[in-house]
């Protein structure tokens, strides 16, 4: 997981110091991006939420928060987990012309059987802006 943060900082690092004028780094709390995926034997809607993001002609890259809605049946036996929950995700998104592809991490709590952990999935969406 270090890696995979410290390879999404040094992208960015790198981002920051591009010489071309036709490309740009800003930062925004919405992009218009609605996605659905694949993580961790369920899936998830989500939307673009807080990110800086980097964009060269058709290619915008987003490096953000994800609010989603994770959809997954709890396997437990007795009480069970609604199978629609709120959560916060973080990830990269990169979209070209209208086409977005996502890779977030969710985190899953810990439970009676299970420790705490990082989960990655994948996602496809379009981007309405």
């Amino acid at each position: 997981m270090k890696k995979l943060f410290y390879a999404g900082g040094i992208l960015i690092s790198g981002l920051c110091f591009s010489q071309e004028t036709d490309s740009k780094i800003k930062a925004s709390f919405f992009d218009g991006i609605a996605v659905a995926g694949y993580v961790d034997h369920g899936a998830f809607l989500n939307f673009t939420g807080p990110n800086v993001s980097y964009k060269n002609k058709d290619l915008k890259l987003i490096l953000g928060m994800l609010p989603s809605l994770r959809i997954k049946e709890d396997q437990s036996e007795g009480t069970k987990n609604s199978p629609i929950m709120p959560t916060l995700g973080a990830g990269l998104t990169a979209v070209y012309k209208k086409i977005a592809l996502q890779v977030p991490v969710y985190y899953n709590t810990k439970t009676s059987t299970q420790n705490g952990a990082w989960k990655i999935g994948v996602g496809l969406g379009y981007s309405f802006k």
